[in-house]
């Protein structure tokens, strides 16, 4: 089978050739960077192809609809983990498409609040509803058992992650 263009690289090509258990802390982390690329890459077409919005329009609602009440701006920034100028340009482009709408904060006028219309509450329900289902579709063939296991030992992998973390540097 011929590889298509827009098929993901598999990044455990770097370590084929290594003897099993050799460098197995750098095959993990191949392994699960390969996965979330394959998940990220197959959900930004899903989004694209079938709703004309891109990955971070759709993250950027998700977190106004965990947050009715809107987000500052800043916040928003922080809650993605990009620029204030990236959630700037998201944030007029899905005003344009009136799913959201900027106003003043009540407390300090000064600042600008973002939040969903009802017209983003709606599309975003279909939005979540047909991510869900992808997601449900790309992991049909684990089994709750195995899905149950690798939850407890992503945590605990989580876990030693952020224990090792140079902070600040």
């Amino acid at each position: 089978m011929e590889k298509a263009k827009d098929d993901p690289v598999d990044l455990e090509i770097i370590v084929r050739d290594e003897p099993a258990g050799h460098k197995s802390e750098l095959r993990l982390w191949l392994r699960l960077l390969s996965t979330v690329n394959m998940i990220t890459q197959e959900i930004r077409q899903r989004l694209r192809a079938e709703f004309a919005i891109t990955l971070p329009q759709f993250d950027l609602l998700a977190q106004l609809d965990r947050a009715r009440e809107g987000l500052r701006m800043g916040d928003l920034s922080k809650r993605m983990m990009v620029s204030n100028g990236n959630v700037t340009g998201l944030i007029e482009r899905l005003e344009t498409d009136k799913l959201i709408v900027r106003d003043f904060d009540p407390v300090d006028r000064r600042v600008i609040v973002a939040k969903l219309t009802p017209l983003g509450i709606a599309k975003f329900r279909i939005y979540s509803k047909a991510h869900e289902g992808w997601l449900a579709d790309m992991f049909a063939d684990v089994d709750p058992v195995t899905a149950k296991a690798l939850m407890k030992h992503m945590a605990t992998m989580k876990g030693s992650v952020a224990a090792h973390l140079t902070r600040g540097a």
